[in-house]
């Protein structure tokens, strides 16, 4: 006997729906946008690179026969930033959901980035907080009308367990990798963003972070084996695995979810 409920299938739709995705081009971004979109939304993906973001959202359009639209947005200029929205609804009409990915990560080629503490500079920490944080507060500020209008408005912050936790060290040791102080610092600042943005936008928008571990990406195999050896679930993570999440928070799944970080770390946090 059917219910006035609706199906699992039915509340993880997302057909009619837009979403957009900043860092689209990149690794989770693009695990984002291909959840998204094989749940049937449209998708716009925004980087930075033109190149990058052009063959993402035609490999998505490609893979799964959605809309998508690539957007070249540097997230360090505020006034592009704050146009992103408007372009969104100009081309698509609606908007309903923002998963933030972008970000400057420890492999970023920068002056002061991706070097001991005591060599970090202030222009690399402000760089960094520009992308990570301060977009991510611009941007909900400029959609918030278009999100709540939506009745199944969601932001998604990717944030990070170095958010909630100081690294370990030890971990890159004898290696060229790096953890700088300004990333942890500003995936925090996502977190408790999160907090905020989820009671002031409340009840029409809902807003969640996610908090991944270290995703595999090559790294030299001394720092895999040591990573490894500290996680629980033994191995790091793939991108896939955070494909279950985003689906979960960007639909209806989730309707009842809001102010939450959900941890994908294969149990690096619960020491």
């Amino acid at each position: 006997m059917k219910t006035s409920s609706r199906s699992l299938k039915e509340l993880m739709s997302l057909d009619g729906r837009v979403a957009l995705i900043t860092g689209g081009a990149g690794h989770i971004g693009m695990a984002a946008g291909e959840t998204l979109a094989e749940l049937g939304a449209s998708v716009v993906v925004l980087d930075v690179a033109r190149g990058p973001c052009e063959q993402a959202a035609s490999r998505l359009h490609a893979d799964y026969g959605v809309t998508t639209v690539p957007l070249v947005v540097d997230l360090a200029d505020e006034e592009a930033v704050r146009s992103v929205p408007g372009a969104v609804l100009e081309r698509l009409g609606r908007l309903d959901v923002l998963v933030h990915s972008a970000g400057w990560v420890g492999t970023v080629q920068s002056p002061g980035w991706a070097v001991p503490f005591d060599q970090q500079t202030v222009a690399a920490w402000d760089a960094a907080m520009r992308v990570n944080l301060t977009s991510a507060f611009i941007l909900v500020q400029e959609a918030k009308r278009a999100l709540a209008e939506s009745t199944h408005g969601s932001v998604i912050l990717i944030a990070s367990i170095y958010g909630r936790v100081g690294p370990d060290m030890r971990l890159y040791h004898g290696t060229s990798m790096a953890n700088p102080a300004a990333y942890g610092v500003s995936k925090a600042g996502l977190l408790q963003l999160t907090r905020y943005l989820a009671t002031v936008l409340a009840p029409q928008v809902r807003v969640n972070a996610i908090s991944p571990g270290g995703v595999w990406r090559g790294q030299p195999e001394i720092f895999h084996e040591r990573y490894r050896q500290r996680t629980p679930l033994g191995r790091m993570a793939t991108e896939e695995d955070l494909k279950g999440v985003v689906a979960y928070l960007a639909s209806d799944l989730s309707a009842y979810v809001t102010g939450q970080e959900l941890i994908v770390d294969g149990g690096w946090t619960a020491w």
